[in-house]
């Protein structure tokens, strides 16, 4: 069963980048367009892990699909993330619970 189409996959979607033509050096040096100059990042799997999630902890929750649907409208019209939102949304319940609210 195949998975529907995420909200987040529409965040920040650019064009894609340009095909760059081998330049003479490369080639002297025998590299091709195939090997990188550079190793490539070693992912989601690294040591250190992304930077934005050092020191967080997941959150999570289900809800209807029109809440899910309304609150990434909002997201995405606010120019926003929904972690963003939902930091939010929390940091309005600790307060209408009379506790300090934490930030993001």
């Amino acid at each position: 069963m195949s998975r529907k189409p995420s909200f987040a996959n529409l965040r920040d979607r650019t064009a894609p980048e340009p095909v760059v033509p081998l330049q003479s050096t490369q080639q002297a040096s025998g590299q091709t367009a195939n090997q990188p100059s550079s190793p490539a990042p070693t992912g989601q799997g690294g040591a250190s892990g992304p930077a934005s999630r050092q020191g967080r902890k997941q959150i999570a929750g289900f809800f209807t699909p029109e809440m899910s649907f309304a609150m990434h409208t909002l997201a995405r019209r606010q120019g926003r993330s929904l972690q963003s939102l939902m930091a939010e949304a929390f940091n309005d319940v600790l307060r209408k619970h009379g506790e300090s609210p934490i930030g993001d």
